[in-house]
């Protein structure tokens, strides 16, 4: 089974909310309330979107973050790998390939490199505001955002 972290999976969903916001400043305890997800893992995660360049962070008493792009060009392959890193569907598609045991002697390395590549492309192919958009009003089909 091909699937999301834990915390990449938080990620999106958090995303969505602040892109829900249209713009306004979200703390992470609104954002919990909404989604949730407990505070303290809304917090880390937020700050760690930020540092991914995805949110803006804004200090003080009314501070919160916000989106640091509109969210029709933010896509899900950025978010995932703002906390996942790379998207790799094998070890030895990843940052250390040199680490796989079978490395020498694998046939199939060199196939994964392309279905890596495709499954990065399809994340990037989703908008944040795509995932955003309300259920009753979704995206028409086939709709490409570029990023």
């Amino acid at each position: 089974m091909l699937r999301l972290s834990n915390f990449a999976d938080y990620g999106v969903v958090i995303m969505t909310a602040t892109a829900r916001a249209e713009g306004g400043l979200v703390a992470a305890s609104l954002v919990s309330g909404q989604t949730g997800i407990p505070v303290p893992t809304v917090a880390k995660l937020m700050n760690h979107l930020a540092r991914g360049g995805l949110l803006t962070s804004h200090r003080g008493v009314s501070g919160g973050f916000t989106l640091a792009r509109p969210a029709s060009q933010i896509s899900l392959a950025e978010i995932v790998e703002a906390i996942d890193g790379p998207i790799a569907l094998t070890h030895c598609c990843g940052e250390h390939p040199e680490g796989c045991e079978l490395m020498a002697h694998c046939a199939v390395r060199p196939h994964w490199e392309p279905v890596s590549r495709a499954v990065h492309q399809a994340l990037a192919q989703v908008s944040l505001a795509a995932l955003a958009s309300q259920p009753d009003q979704p995206e028409p089909a086939g709709q490409k955002v570029d990023a």
